[in-house]
């Protein structure tokens, strides 16, 4: 039996799941990384002369937003037009066939939710809600290209920004509450899927569930700092991954 036949087993209606998904399953959607293989900024700074990890820092947006919105803007205009693949949909459709399944994003694009996943951790937030640094004005956008190079409040006039957690700055507080929530209840499978987690909130639900002997599954063409952890590994991509999943367990891709 293959590895993907024991997920598929495991995978059955009476069992919970948790998704734990990075930018490996959206570069299926064509939606490029800051770094690495098809990266905006592969081996390179920005224009600016300062790594893209610094031009999306807390820091230099509180110092020179216009900076951190040039790049902001170059990322957004990228993925503009993007739709969610096999891999988002199949993960939204387990919601209906499994007792309990939640997704785990550190992905900004929103394309978990655009295909119907409810069950949703969006832990480094969404590029498509804005709000103002002032005041309490917010707004839900499709994409920027509306926006001023340095978009501001239309009812303050202060610097508005997207809703994501940017490189220096927490994680937020409601988004780490659910998480908790969510993992308070231990999962009967755990899939790492096109992240190489290196964040530890990201790698720790694989090691937690590797010690409560849940199956762990690591979906991604190279290995990740939870290789080890995984019991199961399909060294491939995310969307040709589900779409094989899909068929076993006769579920829409």
């Amino acid at each position: 039996m293959s590895d993907l036949d024991r997920l598929a087993d495991a995978l059955h209606p009476g069992a919970s799941a948790l998704f734990i998904t990075g930018a490996g399953v959206s570069a299926d959607s064509g939606l490029p990384t800051y770094r690495g293989v098809g990266g905006l900024y592969e081996d390179k700074d920005t224009e600016d002369g300062v790594p893209i990890e610094q031009a999306l820092s807390g820091p230099m947006f509180r110092s020179r937003p216009a900076i951190t919105w040039r790049y902001i803007h170059q990322i957004e205009q990228a993925c503009r037009g993007a739709l969610p693949n096999a891999a988002h949909r199949v993960i939204a459709a387990l919601e209906s066939h499994l007792a309990r399944c939640w997704v785990f994003t550190q992905n900004v694009d929103g394309l978990h939710a655009a295909a119907g996943s409810k069950n949703l951790v969006q832990i480094h937030g969404t590029v498509h809600r804005l709000s103002c640094t002032a005041c309490a004005w917010r707004d839900t956008v499709a994409d920027y290209a509306h926006l001023d190079a340095l978009p501001t409040c239309p009812e303050c006039g202060a610097v508005i920004r997207p809703d994501v957690v940017l490189f220096e700055e927490a994680l937020p507080r409601n988004a780490m509450a659910t998480y908790g929530s969510a993992l308070s209840q231990p999962f009967d499978v755990v899939v790492s899927i096109g992240t190489t987690a290196v964040f530890p909130y990201i790698a720790r639900p694989m090691w937690l569930a590797q010690r409560q002997g849940a199956l762990t599954v690591e979906i991604n063409p190279g290995r990740s700092r939870v290789s080890a952890a995984a019991r199961l590994r399909l060294e491939t991509g995310a969307a040709a991954a589900f779409s094989a999943l899909a068929e076993r367990l006769g579920l829409p891709a």
